[in-house]
């Protein structure tokens, strides 16, 4: 069955007004207009179906347990909070949502994990301001947020990303979606360059023109390639995704010898 876009007259508000499509066993979420912002496989709900969201697990590759703790700014349709409780079970969350009609719609049409148990939370606030507060008490920043037009501008200042450092555990990480057709792009790219001391790196999505940026606290323990395949072998099977096309992406979009990936130099010269 086959439903048009409709919008969810919720409460009045000057944010996006949040619609619904479904169409092949696939609901989607929109903010405002008809650009896809989050979709879930009916039969199949804790699927990344978007291949920015499948971009966006490439930190997997970097580290060697699961993160004790991942904050998400911008729950949209909860693709990643049921990806991350059915995939990542001793993993705590927590989802920041400026838009209440976001919070109300996937609470009660996208089938997002219970909010009783400690593992999962969804909070209510300004994700800019909200990271303020974390000082160090997260592992893994996921970052996705769009207005239904572009990225929401506080999400993308050097004063955010500066915020996000100082929320992240000693080697935590920060991954964000961007659209490389946003002509601000570079800019974004080198800003965070400039915080994270060099150590970004660009992961293309398989389509729309989408790409997932990974910024280091610290230099992962692992760049060699060799190694890189052996765990995209193990991830593959333990999580469901292709991460040999994830680190295929890696190599395609970042400086390397051939052996290993690099970061870009940085101004002063040193190849972090």
């Amino acid at each position: 069955m086959t439903h048009p876009y409709r919008r969810n007259r919720i409460r009045h508000s000057a944010m996006p007004e949040v619609g619904i499509s479904e169409e092949n066993g696939i609901r989607s979420l929109h903010l405002g207009s008809s650009t896809i912002q989050s979709s879930m496989n009916l039969d199949s709900p804790e699927e990344l179906v978007l291949s920015y969201s499948r971009a966006m697990m490439a930190w997997l590759l970097f580290v060697s347990d699961p993160p004790r703790h991942i904050t998400q700014i911008g729950l949209g349709g909860g693709s990643f909070a049921r990806w991350i409780d059915a995939r990542l079970p001793d993993t705590r969350q927590t989802a920041v949502e400026i838009n209440p009609q976001v919070i109300a719609v996937a609470r009660s049409l996208f089938e997002l994990p219970p909010e009783d148990d400690g593992r999962f939370e969804i909070v209510a606030a300004d994700g800019a301001q909200y990271v303020k507060t974390l000082l160090g008490g997260t592992d893994i920043l996921l970052v996705d947020g769009f207005d239904g037009e572009q990225i929401i501008d506080d999400l993308v200042s050097p004063e955010f990303f500066a915020d996000c450092r100082r929320a992240l555990s000693e080697d935590g990480m920060f991954v964000t979606n961007w659209w490389t057709g946003d002509k601000r792009y570079p800019h974004f790219v080198s800003a965070l360059r400039t915080v994270f001391g060099g150590r970004v790196w660009e992961v293309p999505a398989e389509t729309h023109g989408n790409s997932a940026v990974m910024a280091f606290c610290r230099p992962p323990a692992e760049c060699r390639f060799a190694q890189l395949k052996k765990r995209a072998d193990k991830l593959g099977g333990q999580y469901g995704l292709d991460f040999h096309a994830l680190l295929g992406a890696l190599k395609s979009a970042n400086p390397h010898n051939g052996r290993s990936l690099h970061f870009a130099v940085p101004p002063d010269g040193k190849n972090l």
